[in-house]
C-alpha cells in the first residue's frame, strides 16, 4: 500500500469514525465503537472501497495511533466532535505538559485559555517535540508549555488516550506558559 493511499484511507476513517459516522450510515456505539465489516460495507456502499487489510495497515502504520482495534471492532482514539464516551479513567499527568499552536491564535488563547473547540478535550502532548509537530500541521508551530501538576492540584480531571494523548475539559489562561517572542 503506497503512502498516499495510506494517507487517504487514514483521513477517510478520521472524518467518519470521529466527526460524520452518519454521513455513511454508521451508528457508532457509546464509545465510539462499530463493527468493522459494517465500516467496510457502508465505505463501500458510498462510493470509497478499502480492504481489511488496507485497514489493518493504516491502523498499525499510523505514526499517531489514531485508531483502536479491539477484535472485530475499531474506533478512534481521541479527537470526536460527536457525543462518545471513550471511557478512560482519570489519569495524573506529568508536571507539564504542552500544545502546539500557531502564533494567529495565541491573542485569543491568552484571553480565554485552551478549549476544545469542536471536540469534547483539549488535546495535550506529553513533549515538546510532539507539540511541535501538531502545531505546525497550520503553520508555523508555537509550543506552549501547560502547568499540569498545578491544574491536576485544583481539582482539573486528565485522561489517558490509548495513543497516549492527553485530554483534558479545558486549559484556563493561568495554567500556561508562552514563548518569550509571542
Amino acid at each position: 500500500m503506497d503512502e498516499r493511499r495510506t494517507v487517504k484511507v487514514s483521513k477517510y476513517l478520521a472524518k467518519h469514525l470521529r466527526h460524520q459516522p452518519e454521513r455513511i450510515g454508521l451508528t457508532l456505539d457509546e464509545g465510539g465503537w462499530v463493527e468493522i465489516d459494517t465500516l467496510i460495507d457502508a465505505a463501500s456502499a458510498h462510493g470509497f472501497r478499502f480492504t481489511r487489510e488496507e485497514l489493518d495497515h493504516v491502523v498499525a502504520t499510523n505514526d499517531k495511533r489514531r485508531f483502536a482495534v479491539e477484535g472485530t471492532r475499531i474506533r478512534a482514539s481521541q479527537g470526536h466532535s460527536v457525543e462518545v464516551d471513550l471511557g478512560l479513567p482519570p489519569a495524573t499527568p506529568p508536571p507539564y505538559l504542552y500544545h502546539g499552536t500557531v502564533a494567529r491564535t495565541l491573542d485569543a488563547i491568552r484571553a480565554e485559555g485552551l478549549r476544545p473547540m469542536n471536540r469534547h478535550a483539549v488535546h495535550l502532548s506529553a513533549d515538546r517535540e510532539t507539540a511541535t509537530r501538531v502545531g505546525a500541521r497550520r503553520g508555523r508551530p508555537v509550543v506552549l508549555s501547560v502547568d499540569a501538576a498545578a491544574m491536576h492540584r485544583d481539582g482539573h480531571v486528565f485522561h489517558r488516550s490509548a495513543n497516549g494523548v492527553w485530554l483534558t475539559r479545558a486549559v484556563p489562561s493561568r495554567y500556561l506558559r508562552f514563548p518569550r517572542s509571542h
